[in-house]
């Protein structure tokens, strides 16, 4: 009797198990959680890259609805409700590792994929690829970057994503995606030929 009524809870639609929870039924919540925990799980990460990261951040957005149910207004969209959490979860996230080591963006064969794109240009000193601080001076000049452009630069860089992937991510279009990467780029150089003078 207990499964079929499960059974059919599981059928009712996100507006009905909202209602339901809050009216005290906590089976309800349980039911909501488990239709969203992969969809946010896999959703956040595709940001972080890291399964460990991706639980606790997964963990955070179900914590904050539990929290915030009782404002959810309940003519709106609870998919787009909750993915807008998750999405913002994961974005603080982000800021958090904004100031990452540039040892993550190593390769297998212990090359820099950012540093071989920062030092292939001409713009750049002739001896700054040699330079055993070279981490150091780049993680400094990542944190005067905006965070828009660090953004894409670690989806980018660290994750390896593509830049039609970090769009849909971002929910921005692609050109948009293209054209902070190329900035970003620029901004490091600058940042760098200023601070290390030819």
């Amino acid at each position: 009797m207990e499964n079929n009524i499960l059974t059919m809870m599981q059928n009712h639609s996100d507006q009905q198990l909202i209602t339901d929870y809050l009216k005290g039924d906590e089976e309800s919540f349980e039911i909501l959680v488990r239709r969203y925990l992969k969809p946010i799980y896999g959703f956040v990460y595709r940001y972080t890259g890291n399964p460990h990261d991706a639980e606790d951040i997964t963990q955070t957005v179900f914590v904050k609805v539990w929290r915030n149910l009782r404002k959810f207004k309940r003519r709106k969209n609870f998919k787009t409700w909750i993915f807008r959490i998750a999405r913002n979860a994961s974005i603080d996230w982000l800021k958090k590792k904004r100031h990452i080591a540039f040892s993550a963006f190593e390769t297998e064969d212990g090359g820099n994929v950012l540093t071989e794109t920062l030092v292939d240009p001409s713009p750049l000193p002739d001896e700054l690829a040699e330079r055993e601080n070279i981490s150091e001076m780049l993680s400094g000049a990542m944190e005067k970057l905006s965070f828009n452009y660090c953004l894409v630069l670690i989806l980018h860089y660290q994750h390896s994503y593509t830049f039609r992937e970090i769009a849909e991510i971002l929910k921005e279009s692609i050109d948009t995606v293209k054209t902070r990467h190329r900035r970003a780029i620029a901004a490091l150089r600058k940042l760098l030929q200023d601070k290390y003078p030819r």
